[in-house]
């Protein structure tokens, strides 16, 4: 079969056709703030990957079309076990989810057999099953505070987010997983320097996941830049400061697809990449032609076993109990 059979033609009414044939088979298009631009303004939600799980647990549509990386869409499956959920192409994976497996996990507990496993919400239905509780970047902190001091922690799967966790709450009981996402590990230190010596004024905006984030808190405590405009920030929380940004240029360290939507909500605000060449392949390998073949032919369905759902369920509940989650990713 040619590529051409395997994937249609997109034509300039395809996004109108994506809304219909979201009416026809009572679906509803969720995309992640790293999508490409034309799937985040067709879809119905975008945002983050917990947010859109949430929404997906939450919508009353029958079908979940998750254009974001499989294990969000695991995610909402998991959270949303009676329903449908597609994924626009099943070949898109996470280097960080695949970081770590739920054998490594079980290798590592049997070490510290008394420790609370946290782990980020970006990993593996698998993974999830063997953990206590989840976190995402913006509550990851506070999921780790409400464990008792004397209890060990392993944090995984991302080594940065876990340093960021672990230099804010003074632990040191907690082991963190050598993992990475390897566009956010892309984005330096000498690249942020880079950038904010070019625009002084600017604000920084800095994922945690980010190789970058120790710089960007370096540079403020050195007083390269002034402590008040360096944030560490979810997606989620990235889009909060921008509506109340009153900054002229904003420097953003995450993957490039997050410039789209915090332009759309503080057009007035320069936001500028601290590496543009930081972009997700398997996040660009949900295209318009693969969206519209998921609802034309109800692929690819993401399925996930329900006793291994129903242990992931568990520690992805706990992590929506503690705080309010305002960003997954």
């Amino acid at each position: 079969m040619t590529t051409t059979e395997q994937v249609p033609t997109v034509d300039a009414g395809w996004a109108e056709e994506v809304r219909a044939l979201a009416e026809r088979h009572d679906a509803v298009v969720l995309a992640h703030n790293y999508q490409l631009p034309e799937i985040q303004d067709v879809a119905h939600h975008t945002g983050d990957s917990l947010a859109l799980s949430r929404i997906a647990a939450e919508s009353t549509a029958s079908t979940i079309v998750f254009c974001g990386v499989h294990f969000m869409a695991e995610t909402a499956k998991i959270l949303s076990p009676d329903k449908t959920v597609l994924i626009p192409d099943a070949a898109a994976g996470c280097s960080l989810a695949d970081s770590i497996t739920a054998d490594q996990l079980r290798s590592w507990k049997s070490e510290h057999p008394d420790a609370v496993v946290v782990s980020y919400v970006n990993t593996t239905a698998a993974v999830k099953a063997e953990t206590d509780i989840c976190c995402t970047s913006s509550n990851a902190v506070e999921v780790v505070a409400s464990i008792p001091a004397e209890r060990e922690v392993l944090f995984l799967p991302d080594q940065f987010l876990g340093a960021h966790v672990r230099r804010i709450t003074g632990r040191g009981n907690m082991h963190v997983w050598a993992g990475e996402c390897h566009v956010h590990a892309g984005i330096s230190g000498p690249a942020l320097t880079a950038q904010s010596e070019a625009h002084p004024d600017a604000d920084l905006y800095v994922h945690p996941e980010c190789g970058c984030a120790t710089s960007a808190l370096y540079l403020a405590g050195a007083g390269a830049v002034p402590a008040e405009r360096v944030r560490i920030l979810s997606t989620g929380g990235m889009l909060d400061a921008a509506r109340a940004s009153t900054a002229e240029t904003v420097l953003v360290a995450t993957e490039v697809g997050m410039l789209h939507q915090l332009r759309r909500a503080a057009p007035d605000v320069d936001f500028r990449a601290v590496n543009d060449r930081a972009s997700c392949r398997y996040m660009k390998m949900i295209t318009p032609a693969k969206l519209l073949r998921a609802l034309r032919e109800g692929r690819d369905e993401v399925r996930v076993d329900p006793e291994l759902a129903a242990r992931a369920r568990a520690a992805v509940q706990k992590m929506v109990a503690i705080g309010q989650p305002g960003g997954g990713e």
